[in-house]
């Protein structure tokens, strides 16, 4: 039997796998399900094929595969493609060269194309088009994983990996996963997304890279308000058993963004909420093997789209030698 400890997006991605491979799977959640605490709740998230590094793309292409996957199964539809508009003040930190060595679609576009799709470009500035971006339906996306997974979930708190009487513990509890496994090298921060009201079909998300060639801004789609957005790794080092308010400095900073670059939207927040990052240094993820303990953190802001590719690495992990 193996146990998951954290009934996210990972989590539930995890035990979706194990129960392919024909494991028995407990789902261990010490909240609700679908609460708001951590970083898997939301309408929304980004989807997309384009990175600036080759491995990121490989991974984001089999995520993308499985997400489809995930919807024949469910008899949901969890992805919705509509574009993505990476912008960058510089050609050369954009993603156009590591798509074009994979074959991927894409394009510059110009001023007025740019426009066509709600984005003002900055003069001297590239943007890059990909089409096979857009956004999943995360909540929906969530329940279908854990659906299908057929696991039991548990509502309790674990505090050790000891406590669970499992030939296997997957941890997958986000930003307590140090409570579990103290020494992933990991920080925690509370970062702020904010929704601003957007007319019509729904916007391609848009990504601005800044001088490393990392996303610093972002925005997607939301069927609710039309537009949600944010600053990345932006947010201060939190306690995630805290609850604290959105940072009414960063909706600014968000907001003074929407203004100077989305002639469309109302520059004027409708709303605004937390989401707690759990991040290593390099942004990359930590899916190792400790024992009987399998270690699947952190996401660092950017791993829901890569939900049901990483959830087969932790399964093979959980069954390695099994």
């Amino acid at each position: 039997m193996i146990a998951v400890v954290g009934a996210g997006v990972m989590g539930s991605a995890a035990a979706w796998a194990l129960r392919e491979r024909g494991a028995q799977v407990t789902l261990y959640e010490q909240f609700e399900l679908g609460h708001t605490r951590g970083s898997s709740h939301g309408r929304t998230r980004i989807v997309r094929l384009a990175y600036p590094e080759r491995e990121w793309v490989l991974l984001a292409q089999e995520a993308m595969a499985a997400w489809r996957e995930l919807e024949r199964r469910s008899g949901r539809t969890l992805v919705d493609l509509n574009g993505l508009v990476e912008l960058s003040s510089d050609a050369a930190l954009t993603s156009a060269s590591v798509l074009a060595d994979a074959g991927i679609e894409h394009r510059v576009l110009d001023t007025d194309e740019a426009r066509a799709l709600g984005v003002d470009l900055p003069a001297g500035w590239v943007a890059l088009w990909q089409p096979d971006a857009g956004v999943v339906r995360a909540d929906a996306a969530v329940e279908a994983l854990r659906e299908l997974s057929g696991a039991a979930v548990v509502k309790t708190r674990v505090d050790s990996p000891e406590e669970l009487d499992a030939d296997v513990v997957v941890v997958t509890a986000g930003p307590w996963v140090r409570r579990l496994v103290p020494d992933v090298p990991v920080r925690i921060t509370r970062e702020t997304i904010a929704y601003f009201r957007r007319e019509g079909a729904p916007a391609p998300s848009v990504v601005e890279l800044n001088a490393e060639s990392r996303h610093a801004l972002y925005a997607l789609h939301d069927p609710v308000h039309g537009l949600k957005a944010g600053v990345h790794h932006a947010g201060h080092e939190t306690d995630p058993d805290v609850a604290e308010d959105a940072d009414p400095h960063l909706v600014q900073q968000v907001a003074a963004w929407i203004e100077a670059r989305f002639p469309d939207v109302d520059p004027e927040a409708v709303g605004a909420e937390t989401c707690v990052y759990t991040s290593t240094v390099d942004e990359s993820f930590v899916l190792e093997r400790r024992g009987r303990v399998v270690v699947g953190s952190a996401c660092s802001g950017h791993g829901f789209k890569f939900a049901p590719a990483v959830g087969r690495r932790l399964a093979d992990l959980a069954l390695a030698g099994g």
